[in-house]
């Protein structure tokens, strides 16, 4: 190509048969690597060889012309240089508008960002290619605002998806978004929707900054929506999508001597502008500031430097506690039983045991009075408290009112979550001559350092020596963990069947496998844990034939939140029943979990899912050897 007589008449038809043909065969990266640098030089200031290089694209075959459309897409510099190689080619060709406005954008998404910026910038920086950059911002945005899309596609094609939507939103002008402002609004309405209807974090926030994006596009002048999410990297990469980078930010060098000259008159320019500045700043006289000075300045302060401070006093017994959170008007009062209930709670057992049911139903509709700190913690340790204390009858009371009428999805979350905790207290040993409290509610324990840290110094280094210190002794270790019985053995049934029994009822303000499905993905997830905590427990077999009909019944479940926690069930199932009564007493249920997660192996849109199967299969793999090398 480089090599083409001057003046004379040519066809370059074979060249790009040879170019189509190299690249199909995968060759692509090699061939490319050396074309592309010496036509990218050549095309910069010759137009003719800007010609002969849109003829040599144009006559690849049809056949080989997405490899090689992708490949200078993938390896061009930049849009502009994309716009010099390529030209009009996807206004002239079918095949190419079809792998750069359809494929590459809507079925594909494993290209880097600054792919999807060469490609979206090519659109854009001609009028004929422009209309298509507003085509493929429609169909981006109809992909972005299909709930089925949402529900089924892979986080990271959705985050690919919402790059290519900033992207273009960059790249708009004022009269083409004044063009089409109301469909890009209902199209931002129905996929804002979609996105905050969505379990997992992620996609949510994806949601919200692209609709904020829309919004700011669309609505220069009036209000435009705000949503509250954490400002991470992630988020600041996305957002800076929207502020269109120039093709090169290199500034041209000049001369010595223009530069100095250049340098001395901006330095003569600022120095002129700071001395108007000062000249130009008004001096208020003495007088009218004295005049602006309130006359109650002269009173002399009060010295409360020795005050102290009211501490309010805290109910010593349950009941008197029941009665300051049902009718009490003393806020002081009502924050200090809120603070020290748990604690007391765990010294009084017996007490509490008489009015426990009481006692959690106020605890479950407790609103906050006054702004405490942590009070949904404090809240949630008094519940917590109050199970471990009483486990049957709280836990019946809780689990009947979790598909209960007039309650909100929160009150039902809570509701799993003190079912968890209070499990995971019940089931961890207990060392005699210590509390449960020291154990049961260990994330919300801050160990404040002590005033003279150096008397643990002793302590400090022989436990760092023993870390680093190597043992071989096959020996009894010295240090023996303290045993005791599991109390979560005796009430694990009545945490979990009675969650597991309604969920197929709809009620009226309720709907587990409708609109509710986030609160049905925490139930699922709440389920496993308890299956995990039921290890050697009586119930466990049963538990895990019921928790294994759950699962089937709710294996196909669209909302890949809820999928991960079924697949968690199956895990927790697998390693807490004994695999004995596995094979005895659920063969065939195992055989058709078997094919059921090799299938998500292999077609489920969702990683995690995958991984999750993917674990499953080992671990049944693993079972099966255990009974065959078993006596």
């Amino acid at each position: 190509v480089c090599f083409i007589p001057g003046g004379l008449d040519c066809s370059i038809s074979f060249v790009s048969h040879v170019l189509g043909k190299v690249c199909i065969h995968g060759r692509q990266k090699e061939i490319l690597s050396i074309l592309l640098p010496h036509l990218t030089d050549l095309t910069k200031s010759d137009c003719i060889w800007q010609r002969i290089c849109w003829r040599l694209v144009e006559c690849v075959p049809d056949r080989c012309m997405e490899v090689v459309v992708l490949g200078f897409v993938q390896r061009a510099p930049g849009a502009d240089v994309l716009s010099r190689l390529l030209g009009n080619l996807v206004v002239k060709n079918k095949k190419a508008q079809f792998v750069v406005t359809q494929k590459m954008l809507l079925l594909q998404y494993g290209h880097p960002t600054m792919v999807l910026q060469n490609l979206l910038g090519y659109l854009a920086l001609d009028s004929l290619r422009r209309v298509l950059l507003i085509k493929v911002l429609k169909d981006l945005l109809e992909t972005w605002g299909s709930s089925s899309a949402v529900k089924h596609s892979p986080p990271e094609q959705q985050r690919y998806i919402s790059q290519a939507i900033l992207i273009c939103l960059s790249h708009l002008r004022e009269h083409e978004i004044e063009s089409c402002r109301q469909e890009l609004l209902t199209r931002m309405m129905e996929g804002v929707k979609c996105h905050l209807d969505s379990n997992l974090p992620q996609i949510r926030r994806l949601g919200m900054i692209v609709a904020e994006s829309i919004s700011s596009k669309i609505n220069t002048d009036g209000p435009v929506l705000k949503f509250q999410y954490e400002e991470d990297d992630e988020a600041k990469e996305l957002k800076s999508l929207l502020v269109q980078t120039p093709p090169s930010c290199v500034v041209p060098s000049l001369p010595d001597g223009d530069r100095n000259e250049k340098a001395d008159a901006a330095m003569s320019v600022v120095l002129e502008s700071n001395k108007e500045s000062h000249t130009a700043a008004p001096v208020k006289p003495d007088e009218e500031s004295d005049a602006e000075l309130d006359s109650d300045d002269d009173l002399i302060p009060y010295d409360m430097s020795e005050d102290k401070e009211l501490k309010t006093k805290v109910p010593v017994y349950i009941r008197d506690c029941i009665e300051v959170l049902t009718g009490s008007e003393d806020l002081d009062k009502w924050e200090a039983t809120v603070r020290a209930l748990a604690s007391l709670v765990r010294k009084n057992p017996a007490a509490t045991r008489e009015v426990s049911v009481e006692l959690a139903k106020i605890l479950l509709h407790l609103e906050e009075k006054t702004c405490i700190e942590g009070f949904v913690e404090l809240r949630q340790r008094a519940q917590v408290a109050v199970l471990t204390t009483d486990p049957i009858p709280v836990a019946k009371y809780l689990t009947s009112q979790f598909y209960s009428l007039n309650y909100s999805l929160c009150q039902r979350m809570d509701i799993l979550d003190v079912l968890v905790l209070a499990a995971r207290e019940l089931s961890c040993p207990k060392s005699h001559g210590k509390t449960r409290h020291s154990g049961a509610q260990k994330p919300y324990i801050q160990l404040l350092p002590g005033s003279d840290s150096s008397k643990d110094w002793r302590r400090i280094v022989e436990e760092r020596i023993k870390s680093k210190t190597r043992r071989f002794a096959t020996g009894q270790s010295p240090v023996e963990q303290a045993s005791a019985p599991n109390e979560f053995n005796t009430v694990a049934g009545h945490f979990f069947f009675p969650l597991i029994q309604h969920f197929d009822r709809p009620l009226t303000t309720f709907d587990l496998l409708g609109e509710d499905h986030f609160v049905l993905g925490r139930l699922v997830h709440a389920l496993a844990v308890l299956m995990y905590l039921a290890v050697n427990t009586v119930a466990v077999t049963a538990m895990g034939k019921a928790l294994l009909e759950f699962v089937w019944a709710l294996r196909f479940h669209t909302d890949s939140y809820v999928r991960q926690g079924l697949l968690s069930c199956i895990s927790s199932m697998l390693l807490s029943v004994p695999a004995e009564r596995l094979l005895e007493d659920l063969t065939e249920e195992l055989l058709e979990t078997q094919s059921w997660l090799g299938d998500v192996v292999e077609k489920d849109p969702d990683g995690d899912c995958r991984r999750l199967a993917l674990q499953n299969l080992l671990l049944m793999e693993n079972l099966k050897k255990k009974l065959k090398t078993g006596p």
